[in-house]
């Protein structure tokens, strides 16, 4: 029994993604058939699963219509690629090829190479669309090639050459960005990087040059050998791979470093956060940590078993983290992009193929540690707006509080006048107390700052 089909399968004739009883199934139609077998009876399946670059799924009784029902291992948190900092887009475009390159070593080939096909466990990039393979036709081409250029290439050529805020336009265009608009974005010394001229720039021509095929009574099928085949991926595969994030100073991405907790109060703080969430959040259940910057306390965090999604603006800050995290096979906290004052709506087919950030945040733990000075004083967010906002994600939250005197508030006060009277921790209490039952309060050894755990109203509390 279908309870609730996916709002973001509904586009391949080949099956769709549904949930029953708060369970994920794939259904598989008979159209696919022959192409599902070649992927299981070819040693694909097995091989990539094996690897951890597939997603995992057993075969369950099969529904009524289908063909055949399978249920996938479920992915914790499902991001979107304007949600990744430049390594992970370019993990995931690494990890499509790899997947390339395997599938035509057994005879298939990927139909579709959509960055919405990848997601991340933790640190790690997997493959999630089962029914993305097809038998591979000699001489055929690569049918998915302009979907991976507009979906990875592009946008990492934009972020490496350009600016890495041009990740956003992911948003704009979910279907992959316009490669004639990527070309004239870029800056004319990529015309010098051979791989760019040929998968984008000379791509982006040859798309202009024949927008009239469709049109035409006969239209001419490009044919390509497998070996050239072969070959274009592995140049793609070299394009992408020196694709890199140009690393200077941002914001708050030097942020631990540069704090005034001394080495004891750090050690107290990080004490305090573990005792507090392990007091207040289910065990084993998720949690956002929101302005994780490079992801020292969602580490923290996460030694309890617990999953943890730590969101941050800054970009350096996610790109040290997520690095940092591969370097040391960590796998536990993911870390995302996000703008709290400007979270990702809710987007594609009726604005309903791809949740919120909202949404997808809400009804887990939260985390916000030295943020409330950032919204409240910097983005002028009242604290009673502030407090309305967590109570809508979290029904567990715990909040650090740094008051007018602390040496950040006053970098952010130097240069504007204070128009907040009601920013002090009676203020904060009084707007969060409406909502929130505050289950613990410690002050921050070393600080003026104050931490607190709370329980949202009306969730049993």
């Amino acid at each position: 029994m279908i309870d609730q089909p996916d709002n973001a399968s509904f586009r391949d004739p080949a099956g769709f993604v549904y949930r029953s009883g708060g369970v994920v199934y794939r259904q598989i139609n008979a159209v696919y058939a022959s192409d599902y077998e070649a992927l299981v009876t070819s040693g694909l399946y097995d091989h990539l699963t094996t690897k951890g670059w597939l997603v995992r799924h057993d075969d369950v009784e099969t529904q009524s219509g289908a063909w055949r029902t399978i249920r996938p291992e479920p992915i914790p948190y499902i991001s979107y690629p304007w949600e990744w900092c430049l390594s992970q887009l370019r993990d995931a475009a690494l990890l499509t090829l790899d997947i390339m390159q395997a599938s035509l070593a057994r005879g298939l080939v990927l139909k579709d190479a959509s960055a919405f096909n990848v997601q991340f466990v933790g640190s790690r990039p997997v493959f999630i669309d089962t029914l993305s393979f097809e038998r591979y036709t000699d001489g055929a081409p690569w049918i998915a090639y302009r979907q991976f250029c507009q979906h990875f290439l592009a946008p990492l050529a934009l972020m490496a050459h350009r600016d890495v805020r041009l990740r956003r336009l992911q948003g704009a265009f979910i279907d992959g960005l316009p490669l004639d608009l990527v070309s004239r974005l870029l800056p004319r010394g990529t015309w010098l990087k051979p791989g760019l001229v040929t998968h984008i720039h000379l791509h982006a021509r040859t798309q202009t040059r024949h927008q009239a095929d469709g049109r035409s009574r006969t239209v001419v099928r490009p044919t390509i050998a497998k070996h050239l085949l072969v070959a274009m991926i592995d140049g793609l595969r070299r394009t992408v791979s020196g694709l890199r994030m140009r690393v200077g100073a941002t914001e708050w991405g030097d942020y631990y470093s540069e704090t005034n907790y001394t080495p004891e109060a750090m050690a107290a703080k990080e004490h305090l956060v573990a005792a507090m969430v392990d007091a207040i959040a289910p065990p084993g259940g998720m949690v956002h940590d929101l302005g994780a910057n490079t992801g020292r306390f969602s580490r923290i965090i996460a030694e309890s078993g617990r999953r943890v999604v730590a969101h941050d603006v800054d970009e350096l800050a996610v790109e040290r983290h997520y690095r940092r995290n591969c370097t040391d096979g960590v796998d536990r906290p993911l870390p995302l992009l996000l703008d709290l004052t400007n979270p990702s709506p809710a987007a594609g087919w009726a604005s309903r193929e791809r949740t919120s950030a909202i949404e997808r945040m809400a009804g887990h733990t939260v985390v916000a540690l030295a943020l409330v000075h950032h919204l409240a004083i910097s983005n002028n967010v009242p604290l009673p707006q502030l407090a309305q906002f967590f109570a809508t994600l979290a029904p567990q939250l715990v909040i650090e509080f740094v008051p007018k005197d602390d040496s950040q508030v006053r970098v952010l006060l130097a240069t504007r006048p204070d128009i907040f009277p009601d920013y002090h921790v009676e203020g904060f209490e009084r707007a969060f107390m409406a909502l929130f039952q505050i289950e613990r309060r410690e002050s921050v050894t070393g600080t003026s700052r104050v931490m607190y755990a709370m329980t949202r109203r009306g969730d049993g509390t």
